[in-house]
C-alpha cells in the first residue's frame, strides 16, 4: 500500500511531528517520517546497487563516514598539500582549511551545483580579497581527489551522498518510477530549513501528479548559511494553493511586538519598549550570571514561574555560564538541562578514563598516558554509584584522589612499550592505602592483566569490545548514571564503533594489516584533540519532559522549536548577537539567487543584520509573558562590550526588585 512522505526539518522535529500525526490519524494512514538528510542517505543506500551500475563503482556496501572521522581522513589524504603550502589560506589553520574545504563540497552538493564549479564560483565570489585562483583550483582538485578515494571504498560523506542523490539517482528514470510507485503524497513542514534540491526533488513528485502540503516560515532560516535555501524553497508557493495563517499562532510578546522591536535595533532614538521586557544589567559578567539565576531562583521560589517555563538563551552561551548557572540553579534544587550541549568527549572524566584503560592494554601507548590520567582512572573507575532514591546519580570512590596519587607515584611504571601497574605492596607503607582502596586497586589491576593477555592471543576481537567490557565491569554498563554521563558513553561507544567499521574497510581496500595498537592509538589521539562527535541516537530523553530551565544557544533554541513564558537573553550587549551564528565560509555564494559578483564587506554586514532581526523576532514569537535582557559592561575577556541590542538593553525597563537569595 502506498504511504504519505512526511518530511521535517531536524530529527528532533521529526519525532514530534510523527507521534502528532500518529494521534490525529489514529493510524488509520501509513506514512514514512523523515528528515532530508535522513532521506536523501536512505536512498543513496537503498539504491546504491542502481548507483554502482551506473557509475562503474567497486561493488562496497556503503559506509557513511561521521563528520570526525571524515576530518581525519581527508586531513591524511590530503597531507602532501598541506605541507607544501598548496592548500593554505592567510591566518587559516591545517584543521580549519580541511573543514572549510569539506563544508564547500556539502554546500555545493546541497545547491545542485557540480562539484566542478567550485573553483570559478569561489574565484568569482571572493575575487583576490581573499585567497588566489591557484588556492581555489586547489581546494577544487583536492575534493574531486577526495570524492573518488571516498566512493573507490564505498565510504560516503554527507556531501557526497547529497551529490550522489541530487546528480545521479533523482534524474534516474528507474528510481523515478520506483518514487511513483512507493508514495501516494507528500508533506513538508518548514521548507525554509531544506537544501535547494529538496525543491527539486518535491517538483518531480508534483510532476508525477503527487499532491503535496509544505509549510514555510518567512521568518525562519534557521539554517540559511549552513546548507538552506529559504528563497529557493519558497519558489514552491508557485505551485500551490497558499493559505496564510495567523502568525503567531500562540499568545506571546511577538503577536503584538514583533515588528516593531526588530526595527528599533537600529534607531538613533532610544525606544519605549514594553513593561514586559526588562533588563539585568552589572559590570562584570560573573555578577551578571549570578544576579540572572538568583532572579530565576527568587521567581520560582515564590511562584511566579514553574522551572520548565524558563529559558537562558545567548548567541554562544560558554562553559563558564553553563557551570556558574548550573552550579547556582542546582543548589536551590533546580534542574537545569543544556539544549543539545555539544562538547568534546575528552572533556567528560568517564571517557578519559576509558581511554586511559585501552593505552594500558594495547601496547606502544605508553607515550599517551601521564600520571595525572592514570589517578583520575584509579578515582573514576573505582565509584560507587549510589543507590538510594536521594543518592541517585551520586557516587562515592573507593580510591579518593590523595590514595590515587600515592599509588600512581609508587605503582605506576610508565613505559613507552608497555607501562604497567605494580602491586599495591609495591608502596612501602601500603597499609596506609586502607582495606577499600586496596581491593579496588588490586581488582582493577587484576583486570587489566587479563585483558592484556587476552589481546595478546587475540581473544578480543575488536577495541570496542574491550570499551564494552570496561563500561560494564567499572561503570555498571551506565544502568545507574544520570542522563548526560550515559549519553557521553553512548556517544563514545557508537564513535568507536564507527571508527574500527571505518578502519576494517580502508585495511580491506588497501590491503593493509596493521596491529590494532595503531588504530586505538590514532582514535585516542583523534579524541585528545578534542574532537566533537555527533550526538547519540536518541539525541534526547524518552519520555516527558524534564521539569528543569532551558540553557541554550540561539541557534539551538530556534532549531528546537522551544516556547517558554520567560526568556533570558544573556550576555545582550555582545557584538555576537549580530555576528555570531554566522555562515559557513563561502556559503552565499551556493545560494540559488546568487547573481555571482564579488561578496563584500557591505554584503556581510547586511546578512549579519537581516539574521539579526529574524532571531529577535523569532525569539519574540517564542515567549509568552517576560524578557530579560541581561547584560554585562564588560566581557569575560574584560573588554567593553557594545554589540547591536545594546539601544534596547539601555531603553528596557530596569529589573523592578533586585533580588538577593541566601546561600
Amino acid at each position: 500500500m502506498p504511504t504519505i512522505l512526511v518530511f521535517a526539518a531536524t530529527g528532533d522535529n521529526r519525532i514530534e511531528l510523527a507521534d502528532r500525526l500518529a494521534e490525529a490519524t489514529q493510524g488509520r494512514y501509513r506514512f514514512d517520517s523523515t528528515t532530508p538528510l535522513g532521506f536523501l542517505q536512505d536512498e543513496v543506500i537503498l539504491f546504491y546497487p542502481l548507483l554502482i551500475q551506473q557509475l562503474n563503482l567497486k561493488a562496497h556496501f556503503p559506509l557513511r563516514l561521521r563528520p570526525e572521522t571524515e576530518q581525519e581522513l581527508a586531513t591524511r589524504l590530503w597531507q602532501p598539500e598541506l605541507e607544501a603550502g598548496i592548500l593554505k589560506l592567510e591566518g587559516v589553520s591545517d584543521y580549519f582549511m580541511v573543514r572549510r574545504s569539506l563544508d564547500l563540497l556539502q554546500l555545493c552538493a546541497n545547491s545542485g551545483t557540480p562539484i566542478e564549479d567550485i573553483p570559478t564560483i569561489l574565484k568569482d565570489g571572493f575575487s583576490e580579497t581573499i585567497g588566489s585562483a591557484a588556492v581555489w583550483e586547489a581546494i577544487g582538485e583536492a575534493l574531486r581527489r577526495w570524492r573518488s578515494w571516498c566512493l573507490g571504498r564505498g565510504l560516503l560523506t554527507y556531501g557526497l551522498i547529497t551529490e550522489l542523490y541530487w546528480r545521479h539517482l533523482l534524474p534516474h528514470p528507474t528510481y523515478q518510477q520506483h518514487l511513483r510507485r512507493r508514495y501516494r503524497a507528500v508533506v513538508a513542514d518548514d521548507v525554509d530549513e531544506y537544501p535547494a534540491i529538496a525543491r527539486q526533488l518535491f517538483e518531480i513528485l508534483l510532476d508525477q501528479g503527487m499532491p503535496g502540503a509544505f509549510s514555510y516560515n518567512p521568518n525562519g532560516g534557521i539554517r540559511m548559511g549552513v546548507g538552506a535555501d529559504p528563497t529557493d524553497l519558497a519558489m514552491l508557493a508557485d505551485r500551490c494553493h497558499v493559505e496564510q495563517l495567523p502568525h503567531p499562532v500562540e499568545p506571546c510578546l511577538g503577536a503584538e511586538w514583533g515588528k516593531a522591536i526588530p526595527t528599533w535595533i537600529d534607531a538613533p532614538m532610544l525606544p519605549d519598549l514594553p513593561a514586559s521586557i526588562q533588563t539585568i544589567q552589572t559590570v562584570s559578567r560573573a555578577e551578571l550570571l549570578r544576579q540572572t539565576a538568583e532572579t530565576i531562583v527568587a521567581a520560582v521560589e515564590s511562584g511566579q514561574v514553574q522551572p520548565e517555563d524558563v529559558a537562558v538563551i545567548g548567541p554562544g552561551v560558554d562553559a563558564i555560564a553553563r557551570y556558574t548557572l548550573k552550579t547556582i540553579l542546582n543548589s536551590r534544587g533546580i534542574a537545569v538541562e543544556s539544549l543539545n550541549d555539544q562538547r568534546p568527549l575528552i572533556s567528560s572524566p568517564m571517557i578519559r578514563a576509558v581511554l586511559s584503560l585501552l593505552a594500558l592494554v594495547y601496547p606502544g601507548l605508553g607515550r599517551m598516558l601521564s600520571r595525572d590520567a592514570v589517578a583520575e582512572m584509579l578515582v573514576v573507575l573505582s565509584q560507587t554509584p549510589g543507590t538510594s532514591p536521594e543518592a541517585a546519580g551520586l557516587a562515592t570512590a573507593s580510591i579518593d584522589p590523595v590514595r590515587a596519587g600515592l599509588l600512581v607515584d609508587y605503582c605506576f611504571v610508565p613505559d613507552p612499550a608497555q607501562p604497567q601497574l605494580l602491586p599495591s605492596t609495591t608502596f612501602p607503607r601500603w597499609d596506609r592505602l586502607g582495606y577499600q582502596a586496596t581491593q579496588a586497586y588490586e581488582a582493577m589491576r587484576q583486570w587489566i592483566e587479563t585483558q592484556q593477555q587476552e589481546q595478546v592471543q587475540r581473544l578480543i576481537p575488536s577495541p570496542v569490545v574491550l570499551i564494552d567490557r570496561a563500561i560494564q565491569r567499572f561503570l555498571y554498563g551506565g544502568s545507574q548514571l544520570p542522563y548526560d554521563q550515559l549519553a557521553a558513553l553512548r556517544e563514545l561507544v557508537e564513535t568507536a564503533q564507527h571508527y574500527w567499521d571505518i578502519d576494517k574497510r580502508l585495511q580491506q581496500s588497501d590491503r593493509i594489516d596493521a596491529p590494532a595498537s595503531t588504530s586505538v592509538g590514532q582514535f585516542i589521539q583523534l579524541l585528545q584533540n578534542g574532537t566533537i562527535t555527533a550526538d547519540p541516537y536518541p539525541v534526547r530523553p524518552i519520555g516527558k519532559s524534564n521539569q528543569a530551565v532551558t540553557v541554550s544557544t540561539i541557534f539551538q533554541y530556534r532549531a528546537n522549536r522551544r516556547h517558554h513564558r520567560w526568556q533570558f537573553w544573556l550576555d545582550a550587549g555582545s557584538p555576537f548577537w549580530l555576528s555570531g551564528g554566522g555562515p559557513l565560509f563561502g556559503a552565499p555564494l551556493f545560494l540559488r539567487d546568487w547573481p555571482g559578483r564579488p561578496w563584500t564587506a557591505q554584503d556581510s554586514l547586511l546578512a549579519d543584520q537581516e539574521r539579526l532581526q529574524r532571531q529577535v523576532l523569532d525569539l519574540l514569537c517564542r515567549v509568552s509573558d517576560r524578557v530579560y535582557l541581561c547584560h554585562s559592561d564588560l566581557a569575560t575577556s574584560g573588554q567593553e562590550q557594545a554589540g547591536s541590542l545594546l539601544g534596547l538593553v539601555n531603553a528596557a525597563v530596569p529589573l523592578q526588585a533586585p533580588v538577593s537569595v541566601a546561600r
